[in-house]
């Protein structure tokens, strides 16, 4: 049996039962499903000007809007700690390094806004967001400009570079950080918008 509740609310909500025990293994598989999944969208890399682009930013907000406000969190948060663990989940380990001396480097304001992110689209996710593709676009544009802003900040004054030094400066921040993403960004908030509401109307067809 699935509660009212959860035939309303995010995606994932009509497989979880309503049963205690259920309940808790079914949240857990999600959350460590969704772990997988964004630990393989930091390996994919897509063709694209002007740089590559990985996954992730899709991703996110993509199990944010199914997942909703906890479980999408929650989710997210169990990532960065399977990183921060030594796993190699990131873009860029173990090339570059793993664990808090990877987070503490380039990426990690980025990495730190995840759950931010993934809070706030999965709580307008919640309250019908995740079934109007314009809407939840608006909201997962919010989350991925939260992103960018820790992300750029990070990279700006508090990184720890190869070199040695702290941070790039702002200008060169904005240049490497965040620049060359903002259109791969756009095309993967429109997919994941457009996903998320289809996914949905099969579901509740069903």
């Amino acid at each position: 049996m699935m509660s009212a509740v959860a035939a309303r609310g995010p995606l994932v909500g009509r497989f979880i039962p309503d049963d205690g025990a259920a309940r808790l293994a079914a949240m857990i598989g999600l959350a460590i499903a969704g772990t997988l999944l964004l630990w393989l969208s930091a390996k994919i890399k897509v063709p694209f000007w002007p740089v590559p682009m990985t996954m992730q930013t899709f991703m996110v907000p993509a199990i944010a809007a199914a997942y909703g406000f906890r479980l999408g969190t929650a989710t997210v948060l169990l990532y960065l700690v399977e990183g921060a663990a030594g796993l190699p989940v990131f873009t860029s380990t173990p090339e570059q390094g793993i664990g808090l001396a990877y987070m503490a480097g380039p990426t990690g304001g980025y990495l730190i806004a995840y759950p931010l992110a993934a809070a706030l689209i999965g709580w307008f996710a919640e309250r019908g967001y995740d079934r109007r593709p314009f809407a939840l676009f608006g909201v997962m544009l919010a989350g991925d400009a939260l992103i960018f802003a820790f992300g750029f900040a990070w990279l700006a004054w508090i990184a720890a570079l190869p070199s040695g030094n702290v941070g790039l400066g702002a200008e060169a921040a904005f240049t490497a950080g965040v620049a060359p993403f903002i259109l791969g960004d756009l095309v993967k908030l429109a997919l994941a918008a457009a996903l998320i509401p289809a996914a949905g109307r099969l579901v509740r067809r069903r």
